[in-house]
């Protein structure tokens, strides 16, 4: 089969693969999780938990993509043909355009702000007043569909692009770029006075707040942070050479993303504790306490462009893999469908986005099972689809899929694995199922 776009290196897939994972999640979600559940023992159980559970799935579906070089759909229909293993490929599409439809509600709240920062608007206001000026933000019905679709136009540019010339073109500046600016945001935080507790609060860990709680959302969180389960990285992997090293760029992804996150405590934790804020601030502490914190330093605005810049960098390179997934089922490696495709989901997600854009103003009365549409939405994706999906995932690549072909499809680009492969596969058969069932349930509220 001729293959029509393949990433033009290793480094370019790395990139790409690490920015859909390096999201939201890392950076948004990361520090106030970790904030409110122990700081230094969360972020520990964290990396072992994205080491042992979050890589063995990544890994997962770089074999599935990579074997088969088709999109999420016909990847596992060519793997198991003529049976239901297909409908993964479409828990996954579904996830991702219902994902994408809130995301880029978010992604438009960050423009809200970049767009603030840049034109002074934070400037002097109280830490009540950032408190209302983000409930103000996110529910003024014109301003959340405008900076939604913004977002959303920018992501299909890119996509339409395709692989080689949009989404890994975008990468290869974008992510250097958000390293060089969280590096240079973590000196400035680490070298405030008194940042040295919050280095500690990140650093030391304090085994006496082990929890259960503590365990399953550390756990919890490594899954969600890579982006696993809804075959982002099986379409990613589809245009990837057969002679790359699946499992190093397996953990240079894993690597990236642990490193982001601790860049993020970096810039959060030792502000926070040096101006005398709370660090269990909870969802509000980018959009709320972020941006006092940062309106007591000097040049505190221009270091909170800084954020909201490289803030909004890597919720676009997730974006762009989302998005990816619909138009690789809709184009089926046919390049000259891409750009169609790309706009008509891109237009379709950002419709379907609208009621979540205006469930914190217009439509908070409307609840579905008492959340919000916002809430609902984020709930379906990040407490059942994505689980669900990556528990499917690890079954299929351990049980369905025979040893021989996952074996040597993961020693391609390798000089041999040895126990390696047989410790990932013991890994993916048995203790990824159990770890995964383990969150859903807790997710759903069954475990308590």
């Amino acid at each position: 089969m001729k293959i029509e776009e393949q990433w033009t290196s290793k480094l370019g897939f790395i990139l790409a693969a690490a920015g859909s994972a390096i999201g939201l999640g890392a950076i948004w979600k990361f520090p106030y999780v970790a904030g409110t559940n122990g700081g230094a023992i969360f972020f520990l159980l964290f990396i072992l938990f994205t080491l042992f559970i979050g890589a063995p799935i990544l890994i997962a579906e770089f074999i599935i993509g990579r074997a088969t070089q088709k999109d999420a759909i016909s990847a596992y229909r060519e793997l198991a043909p003529r049976t239901p293993w297909h409908f993964i490929g479409y828990l996954g599409v579904i996830a991702s355009i219902v994902l994408l439809s809130f995301y880029s509600v978010v992604g438009g709240w960050i423009l809200s702000y970049l767009w603030r920062s840049i034109t002074g608007a934070f400037s002097g206001l109280s830490q009540e007043q950032y408190a209302s000026l983000f409930e103000k933000t996110i529910g003024n019905p014109a301003e959340a569909i405008i900076t939604q679709l913004i977002f959303m136009l920018i992501t299909i540019w890119v996509v339409q692009g395709g692989i080689q010339k949009g989404i890994e073109k975008a990468n290869k500046y974008m992510m250097p770029a958000l390293f060089i600016l969280f590096i240079i945001l973590a000196i400035r935080s680490m070298t405030l006075t008194g940042a040295s507790s919050g280095i500690e609060f990140l650093l030391k860990p304090d085994f006496s707040n082990v929890s259960a709680q503590t365990l399953l959302l550390s756990l919890g969180q490594s899954f969600f942070a890579l982006s696993v389960g809804i075959s982002v990285m099986v379409t990613y992997a589809s245009y990837l050479s057969k002679a790359e090293n699946m499992m190093k760029s397996a953990f240079s992804v894993v690597g990236l993303n642990i490193l982001i996150s601790l860049l993020a405590g970096l810039v959060i934790f030792p502000a926070v504790f040096a101006l005398g804020f709370e660090p269990d601030a909870g969802p509000g502490l980018v959009f709320v306490v972020l941006p006092a914190v940062f309106n007591e330093m000097v040049f505190g605005g221009v270091f909170l462009s800084i954020f909201l810049i490289l803030l909004l960098f890597a919720t676009l390179t997730s974006a762009f893999s989302i998005l990816e997934i619909v138009v690789a089922v809709m184009v089926k490696k046919e390049a000259g469908k891409r750009k169609r495709a790309a706009w008509i989901a891109g237009i379709i997600i950002f419709v379907i986005g609208i009621p979540s854009a205006l469930s914190f103003g217009v439509l908070s009365d409307i609840t579905l099972f008492k959340k919000g549409i916002f809430d609902f939405a984020d709930f379906m994706v990040s407490n059942v689809g994505l689980p669900l999906g990556a528990l499917f995932i690890s079954i299929f690549v351990g049980y369905r899929v025979p040893r021989k072909l996952v074996k040597k499809e993961l020693e391609l680009g390798t000089k041999g694995l040895g126990k390696l492969f047989d410790l990932w596969y013991f890994s993916i058969r048995y203790v990824v199922p159990i770890a995964i069932i383990i969150v859903f349930l807790n997710s759903v509220g069954i475990l308590k």
